[in-house]
């Protein structure tokens, strides 16, 4: 009984972090190609928070969500179009980040301390996401390289920078009630 009721806890964790990153979506600054979102806050402390295999497991519901055609998406859209354009690599990107971060967390956590570690994943993550989404931006829209890398990532890194400093926070209050509820 122990063992279902904990999948349980971790199906409910999993759907509820889905459900934060496509809020984080809503608020969508159109800059280009490719908005700023909060998604990436969410995605990332989806991996830190429920690990490598549930932050992981919570990314794909969303990305399975979205391309079934729910509008969870940037600025509320949805539908297959959205993996085919231009921010398809981010969104994919998402799910690699959700699972690096996730296992390099679980890995050195013990090692230097929790907030290195959180930040050190996070970097990690978020380097992931940025591989997946400029090399995709430029196949997609056959800009130069300068031009992707400055449309895809420069104009998100001071964002970026801010959200793993947010999540070093928001995971510190929340993982004392996630872990204690993994426990029981």
């Amino acid at each position: 009984m122990m063992k279902s009721s904990g999948q349980l806890r971790k199906t409910v964790y999993a759907s509820l972090f889905a459900a934060f990153i496509s809020a984080g979506a809503y608020l969508a600054i159109p800059i280009g190609p490719v908005p700023i979102t909060l998604q990436t806050l969410f995605v990332l402390l989806t991996g830190l928070l429920l690990g490598s295999r549930w932050g992981a497991a919570s990314v794909a519901i969303y990305l399975l969500a979205g391309i079934a055609g729910l509008p969870v998406f940037s600025a509320g859209t949805g539908g297959i179009g959205q993996i085919i354009g231009p921010k398809g690599g981010y969104l994919i990107g998402f799910l690699v980040a959700a699972y690096l971060t996730g296992l390099i967390n679980e890995k050195t956590s013990g090692l230097s301390g929790r907030v290195i570690s959180d930040v050190a994943a996070m970097l990690c993550g978020t380097a992931a996401i940025y591989l997946f989404g400029v090399i995709w931006l430029k196949i997609i829209t056959g800009m130069e390289w300068g031009k992707t890398l400055s449309l895809g990532m420069y104009l998100f890194l001071p964002g970026d920078a801010l959200k793993i400093a947010a999540a070093v926070f928001i995971a510190g209050a929340l993982r004392p009630i996630i872990e204690v509820r993994k426990e029981k």
